[in-house]
Formats: C-alpha cells, sequence, structure tokens
C-alpha cells in the first residue's frame, strides 16, 4: 500500500480504528448505552483495581479512584487548546511516553486522530472516553472510563498543570490498558510511544557520531512534522534520574519542540529548544531562561523566541552544548524520506509478519550458524524507481510485537536485528552453508533490546532474503517487519509450470488438488519422500493446523504455493537429519539415538 503520511490525506476520520473491549462494542455504542440507562461507564476490561496499577507489587499509599467531577467542580477535557505545558510527571516512571505526548500536541493533526475531540464533560457526558493507537499496523480505539488514581484528591498519575483540565491523565490511562497495566509503562523509548501516536518510521542518532548536519537534520524533522525526542545515558542504574549541576536529568527522556537561529554581535547561534516532561526542573547553562545571552540578543528575535521564561521544564540551549550533554535524539518521521538530502519519494511498504518459536524458528543470530538457517526467511524483489542511480532505497524496520504486555509473565524485549543477503537465482530457501559461506548485503547496525530496529540502505535491484532474528537462539516472540522501497518489494513470482523441475510439478499437482484444505500436510508422508524406511503413520488434524499457522509467514490464514515449497524443503532436511541420528536403521529414534550430540 502507498505511504504518504499515516495522518495525511483525507483526515482523521478516514483512518479506521479497530474496537478493543471484548465484546468489539464501539464507544459511541457504549456511551449511548450508558446515556440511555442513565448510568457512568465503568470499564470491565481495566478495572479500577490495584491490577491496573501494578503487577509486581501492592499499592503503597492507600489510592482511590475517583472521577474528574469528584476531583473538582468543573472539569473539562480540554482547556484552552491541548498543548505541552499539559503534561506533567506523576508517580510513574514513563517520561518516555510524556516526552512524546508533548510532541504529539505540536501536530495537530496527529493529536485530532490520537484524541478525538467528540467526548467531554458536557451534556453527552457519561464517564466514557477513547484514544486512538497505532499497534502492529494498525489503528485500535481504547475506550476508557473516567476513574482516575487519586490520593487526597490529587491525581498521582499524569495530569494537567490546570487543575480542572484531564485529557493527558485520560490518555495515559488508556495507555495503561493498551499494555495491561500502569506498572507496564515504566521504562521506555520515546520512539515507541512517538510511533504508536503515528505509525511512523524511527530512526535514531547518537549526537557523538552524528552527521556534521545534525542541525539541519533536526530542522528538517520539525519542518516536516516529525516528533522528535532526546536522552542522557546513564552508566548504572544508579545514575537513572539523578540529576546534574547543569539542571539537566540522566537516563530522563526529553520532548524537542523546537530548534532556530539568532545572530549576536554579527555571530550566528544554532538553539535547540527542549522540554522536560516533569514540567519543572530546567537547564541553568548558556542561553537558559534569563540568562544574560538574551541581554545581546535583537529584541523582535527575543520576543519571538522567548515567548515565555518562566520555570515550565521548557528550555533553549546552543546547539554545541545540547550535542555535549545529550547523548542519544529520536525521530519519528511521518514518511519514510530521508532528512540528510532533499529528495521527496513516493513510498510503498510492505508487511511481513511471523514469530520466533523454540526449536523451530528461533535460530538466533549469525554467530550461531548452526541454527542462523532455520530462522524466519523472507524473499523480496527490490525494483529500481526508473531513476538516473540504478539502485533502490530501502527502509527496513523491524519489530517485535506485545512485549510491554508480557512484562507481568517475566517477559520483556528482546535483543533483535536483521540482515538481508542476495538471493541465489532458483531459491527459495537458504540453507544452512548458504550462510557459511556468503555474507550480508545490508544489515542493522547493532542488535538491541529495543521494541523496534530501523535501517536505511542503497541496495542494486534484484531478489534478496531478509532474516529477521532474536541475537540467542532458543528465545521466543512475535514480530512484525515493514519494508519502504519506491516500488512495492514484493515476495518474486512463483517459477513459471514449465520451468519447474519434476519434483516440484508433482508438488504443484498436490497443492493443486488439495489447496485450501489442511489435510494437505497427511499426504506429506515418508513414502511421499520416497523414504520407506521411516516408520510413520501420519499427522493428526491438529498437527495439519499447527503446520499451517507455522508456515502462514504472511497472516493471511492460507497458504500459498510458495509457503508449502518451504515446507516441503524444510520436511526432506528434517528428514535427512533423522536419518543421519537413526544409526540402527529401525526407522524410529530410540532413547539412546536422541542422547547422541
Amino acid at each position: 500500500m502507498p505511504l504518504q503520511s499515516n495522518l495525511s490525506g483525507k483526515g482523521s476520520s478516514a483512518l479506521k480504528a479497530e474496537s478493543t473491549q471484548w465484546d468489539g462494542r464501539s464507544f459511541e455504542e457504549l456511551r449511548q448505552e450508558c446515556l440511555s440507562n442513565g448510568t457512568l461507564f465503568e470499564d470491565e476490561d481495566f478495572p479500577a483495581t490495584d491490577s491496573s496499577l501494578f503487577y509486581s507489587q501492592s499499592t503503597p499509599v492507600s489510592i482511590e479512584w475517583k472521577r474528574p467531577k469528584e476531583l473538582c467542580d468543573n472539569p473539562r477535557f480540554i482547556v484552552g487548546g491541548a498543548d505541552r505545558t499539559d503534561i506533567c510527571q506523576g508517580q510513574l516512571g514513563d517520561c518516555w511516553l510524556l516526552a512524546a505526548v508533548a510532541s504529539l500536541t505540536l501536530k495537530k493533526d496527529a493529536m485530532a486522530h490520537v484524541v478525538p475531540t467528540d467526548q467531554g464533560f458536557d451534556n453527552r457526558y457519561a464517564g466514557i472516553f477513547h484514544f486512538r493507537f497505532w499497534q502492529h499496523n494498525k489503528w485500535v480505539d481504547v475506550v476508557v472510563d473516567d476513574k482516575l488514581p487519586s490520593v487526597r484528591n490529587k491525581l498521582i498519575m499524569l495530569h494537567s498543570a490546570s487543575n480542572n483540565e484531564f485529557w493527558s491523565a485520560l490518555l495515559e490511562k488508556a495507555y495503561a490498558k493498551m499494555h495491561g497495566s500502569y506498572e507496564s509503562l515504566k521504562g521506555g523509548s520515546t520512539m515507541e510511544a512517538m510511533e504508536d501516536f503515528t505509525g511512523g518510521v524511527g530512526e535514531m542518532y547518537d549526537t557523538k557520531s552524528c552527521p556534521d548536519n545534525m542541525f539541519a537534520i533536526m530542522k528538517k524533522a520539525l519542518n516536516r512534522g516529525s516528533m522528535m525526542g532526546c536522552s542522557i545515558d546513564i552508566s548504572s542504574s544508579a545514575e537513572s534520574e539523578a540529576k546534574t549541576s547543569t539542571g539537566l536529568v540522566k537516563g530522563h527522556a526529553y520532548s524537542v519542540t523546537g530548534v532556530d537561529e539568532v545572530t549576536i554581535r554579527g555571530r550566528k547561534v544554532k538553539l535547540v529548544r527542549v522540554r522536560n516532561p516533569w514540567g519543572q526542573v530546567e537547564w541553568n547553562g548558556p542561553w537558559s531562561d534569563n540568562s544574560r545571552e538574551w541581554d545581546s540578543v535583537d529584541s523582535s528575535d527575543k520576543n519571538r523566541i522567548m515567548q515565555n521564561s518562566r520555570e515550565d521544564g521548557e528550555f533553549w540551549m546552543e546547539f554545541e552544548d545540547f550535542k555535549r550533554n545529550y547523548n542519544k535524539v529520536e525521530i519519528c518521521n511521518m514518511t519514510p524520506d530521508a532528512l540528510t538530502d532533499n529528495t521527496k519519494r513516493h513510498w510503498e511498504v510492505e508487511m511481513l509478519e511471523g514469530s520466533w518459536i523454540r526449536g523451530s524458528t528461533a535460530g538466533g543470530c549469525r554467530n550461531y550458524i548452526d541454527t542462523f538457517w532455520t530462522n524466519p526467511q523472507f524473499k523480496l524483489r527490490l525494483n529500481d524507481a526508473d531513476d538516473d542511480d540504478d539502485v533502490c532505497s530501502v527502509v527496513v524496520a523491524l519489530m517485535q510485537k506485545g512485549r510491554r504486555k508480557l512484562r507481568k509473565e517475566g517477559m520483556d524485549l528482546q535483543t533483535i536485528g536483521f540482515a538481508m543477503y542476495k538471493a541465489p537465482e532458483g531459491e527459495d530457501y537458504l540453507s544452512k552453508d548458504f550462510f557459511r559461506y556468503n555474507g550480508s548485503m545490508a544489515r542493522s547496525k547493532t542488535y538491541i533490546n529495543m521494541r523496534e530496529v530501523s535501517e536505511r540502505f542503497t541496495l542494486p535491484p534484484g531478489d534478496y532474503v531478509l532474516v529477521p532474528t532474536i541475537f540467542q537462539p532458543h528465545k521466543e516472540a512475535d514480530f512484525l517487519v515493514r519494508v519502504f522501497s519506491e516500488k512495492k518489494a514484493k515476495p518474486p513470482p512463483p517459477s513459471e509450470p514449465e520451468d519447474e523441475t519434476d519434483e516440484e510439478k508433482g508438488l504443484r499437482r498436490l497443492f493443486d488438488k488439495l489447496a485450501g484444505d489442511v489435510r494437505i500436510f497427511r499426504y506429506m508422508t515418508p513414502e511421499f519422500y520416497d523414504r520407506k524406511e521411516i516408520k510413520f503413520d501420519g499427522l493428526s488434524l491438529s498437527t495439519c493446523h499447527s503446520i499451517m499457522n507455522l508456515m502462514d509467514s504472511d497472516g493471511t490464514g492460507k497458504l500459498e504455493f510458495q509457503e508449502f515449497k518451504v515446507f516441503w524443503e524444510k520436511m526432506k532436511k528434517w528428514i535427512m537429519l533423522f536419518l543421519s541420528f537413526d544409526t540402527d536403521r529401525s526407522g524410529k529414534m530410540s532413547s539412546y539415538e536422541l542422547r547422541c550430540p
């Protein structure tokens, strides 16, 4: 599908969002039922109980869940327009989310989609609100009741600087519901939330090794409507949220809300505007609020840039100080267009989904050459964009799915990466020997335990095999791959029947005969592979269903011939492996043979 921007074109109404309620009912249906019954909505999917707050600890204080009308006399959803000063961090360690929310308020179209304006505390108030988030290639609509955790009539989580404004607190609650609890939001990358608000494409820069034109990149990103955050690395957990002598906080997520230039004494000075989601604690070095540097700036520039200089968590820094003090800059772009040049392209996106399954497709990185080949493999054809350079621009983004929600089960983010290989002609599935003797054409710079890893490449047209992996073998997770290219990177078409081998023709006849019938796998007996020495009674129907789910790499619920061929090739390899360990040629595997290394 073409990718212009997930939030461009015909407006937010053009983007449909799925209900996440257990019964599938929409926000409007639930609100209308409450209005008809004269009741206020109570969310059974995310109840106002301790389990919605924490999963690993008991509630440290006596918390009361209260509706806004119980907390103030005149509650409002949004007061005077939503802006970045509406975000003040509470007791939860989710500054990464709040930094993204602050950036969201700068993008009015995205803001209107994520935070619909068809709700409030007016005459259609029913105690129910809804918010939209991008999750794994689809938009979801999350409804919540308006009961918020409070202590002594004060909100203890995200809140607005205005005591009667509640959009930001309710947004945080909806995001917590999507991930299972408030505690699930502790710690994260600003990029994660920025992508969930836009469906955009993330890129990360290290300020210590960034391009020479980094200031121009940041300026172009903000001009294009990109969302941006920054942070300071920590060397140990003891440094987390430690305040430095200059007023900055380590291991803390900030929003980048502006860049500008001023002239003093004939010299251009590059400035970056940064916001602390705490709503306080600011940089106290050069160009901070009320610093003497501003005395040398022309009054018109000063008035334009310094609209206010109160202690609101937002401040200006000189760009060189910014690079010196911060380590990472995260940019979420609305399109995959590069920020390093002025070229604007028409992008297409191919979505690929799969799973790393222990004992089957969890092969680990190339360090583990004996199992690497068992990872999911996706064959793609990159086509030239018909320009003069005879190369293809491609952005690959690998995302692991649903890990934050699994934290309560003791699981967290896996360390992930990917590699792309030039596909040999006629090969649909690459063997261990191929990877042993052939290097990758492109790969992720590093393996890292983040939700998404993305890289930009320029490659010659042709067929490639993409191999997404977890660093260590036998680790499990579900994943989504987005491949952005100027012409859609589709799997190459299957070979024409007249070009097929006799073996492939026999396989195609079976497939054509039983296509759509899961029992096709029952015919894949050792006799079918001409291996009568193996004793085998056939597959059960449930095993056939499991194989179908495992081999359905594109998530369509159906098996294409190419996917069926992959299973065929795997079965041949498994049979040969079985025979190599069946030392007594009994056709069965004894306990002794199973123990053999």
